[in-house]
């Protein structure tokens, strides 16, 4: 099981893509180093990418739902795209869908970010 994780900043905005397996044996580097970076300054924004992510447990929930709390008290909003199928269905059954809106591509989400600043 593996997990890698690219982040690219674009403006006041951190865009996450993940690639592999977002479960127990890797949700804890990833809440550690998503929170590093969310703690730079001028970051208020946060994009997360799913379109590699495979598999996800309840591990990766609790990941995405701690970082929105985070981006929330900065005063950002926090965004997913790409999500495939079966982490689509997850995501929208853990009710994830109606705090976080959900973007086809990194574009489209970005864009909004924008829009709505």
């Amino acid at each position: 099981m593996n997990l890698q994780v690219e982040m690219k900043r674009h403006r006041d905005t951190l865009i996450v893509r993940l690639i592999g397996e977002l479960d127990h044996h890797t949700a804890d580097g990833l809440r550690l180093s998503l929170d590093e970076e969310i703690a730079k300054d001028g970051l208020r924004h946060l994009v997360l990418s799913l379109e590699s992510l495979q598999f996800m447990d309840s591990s990766g929930i609790g990941v995405i739902l701690g970082r929105y709390k985070l981006i929330k008290q900065k005063g950002g909003r926090m965004v997913v795209c790409g999500v495939n199928p079966p982490v689509y269905r997850l995501l929208e059954m853990s009710g994830l869908f109606k705090i976080m809106s959900v973007y086809e591509n990194e574009s489209a989400a970005l864009s909004e970010l924008e829009v709505a600043l």
